[in-house]
């Protein structure tokens, strides 16, 4: 049974509705030359009153490509995921191409499996916000000639904690805050690929030395699971800016670990005999945890998030660009796709620190 048949018009319907050859529509729809303006606007009539949708399946044979990308991020409902996503889908758009998404949720089986899907689905190239630390299995992948970009993180053991950072402090939740898998050699899952990364350690570093010039000296950390790249690095920031201020680190004063037990980490430390007086959160779902707990000691987060400007005082915040990330990403990713042969590229984006009240505030004046 054709198509036509089922009832979904083909270019042989559109040919006979415009007294065109099959070849002319061929022409009209692939916008190849050689058809008349004349011609060409009789059988964009007949596609647009038979309602035809080119196959782009056979186009796909045809071609030897499919015009999409596989976009894996930790959690499309995350805001900054978000803004990300759709930064990298206007970047496709403006390629002619799509974009396939999926979360891995922190999962790297999950992970695996959605790229794998979307190799299988013959997707140009892929970006990755990497959750494993193994991206062994994507070699042949890249053999075969698909494109891949890592936002965020680093692939390969870089996904994990950051190389020659020892995360330290207590935890929360599962997992322990001394986890340092995937930080051993280059041969153990590490593939080659170009990296977009924010500056978490300068931006951390900048947050937690801007408390310090207003007076504090017992500043807490309250982040993410110490095994998160981001998050290690976010640490790492934290300590430079306390070693330099000479003041000492204390594990004591550091928590790793879910968001959702975040506020109730803050309170254990402020209920202790010297409590700080002063907390960098490590992002913006960490920081938005602490606030709805209703902690009021001057406090710097990671990550910009929504109303935060409203809020009194306002929050300061060390921000990210997340349209940037997914932008530069996905332009570098399609200049590969153009045929860029060069070496793999590790890009790093500034981050910004913006001052609102909540930074501000001295030791001895809470919210």
């Amino acid at each position: 049974m054709t198509e036509s048949a089922r009832g979904r018009p083909t270019m042989k319907d559109v040919a006979e509705a415009a007294g065109v050859a099959l070849k002319t529509v061929s022409r009209v729809v692939n916008d190849e030359p050689g058809v008349t303006p004349a011609t060409a606007e009789r059988v964009s009539a007949a596609i647009e009153r038979l309602g035809y949708r080119r196959n782009e399946s056979a186009r796909v044979l045809r071609r030897g490509s499919t015009s999409s990308i596989g976009l894996v991020i930790e959690d499309v409902a995350d805001p900054f995921y978000s803004v990300f996503g759709r930064a990298v889908e206007e970047v496709a758009l403006r390629h002619g191409s799509l974009v396939l998404s999926g979360s891995s949720g922190e999962d790297p089986l999950r992970e695996r499996e959605l790229i794998l899907t979307f190799c299988s689905r013959r997707v140009d190239g892929l970006i990755i916000v990497p959750s494993g630390t193994d991206h062994d299995y994507l070699r042949p992948e890249l053999d075969a000639g698909i494109a891949a970009v890592f936002a965020d993180r680093p692939g390969g053991p870089g996904a994990g904690t950051a190389r020659g950072t020892a995360p330290y402090g207590t935890t929360y939740g599962s997992g322990s805050a001394h986890d340092t898998s995937g930080t051993s050699g280059a041969s153990d899952g590490a593939v080659s690929c170009d990296t977009v990364l924010c500056d978490n350690a300068g931006g951390a570093y900048a947050g937690v030395s801007h408390l310090i010039r207003h007076g504090h000296r017992r500043v807490a950390f309250v982040g993410d699971r110490a095994s998160i790249f981001t998050s290690g690095e976010r640490l790492r920031g934290y300590r430079r800016a306390l070693e330099e201020a000479g003041l000492p680190f204390e594990e004591s004063l550091v928590s790793t670990g879910p968001a959702e037990q975040a506020g109730a980490a803050l309170t254990r430390m402020l209920s202790g005999g010297d409590p700080p007086t002063a907390v960098f959160t490590g992002n913006g779902r960490i920081t938005v945890a602490v606030l709805r707990a209703g902690h009021r000691q001057a406090l710097v987060g990671f990550d910009d998030f929504e109303l935060a400007d409203l809020l009194v005082p306002g929050v300061t915040v060390v921000a990210q660009d997340p349209a940037g990330l997914g932008r530069t990403s996905a332009e570098l990713l399609f200049r590969r796709l153009s045929g860029d042969r060069g070496a793999p590229e590790r890009i790093e984006l500034p981050t910004r620190l913006i001052p609102r009240g909540s930074g501000e505030l001295p030791p001895d004046r809470p919210r």
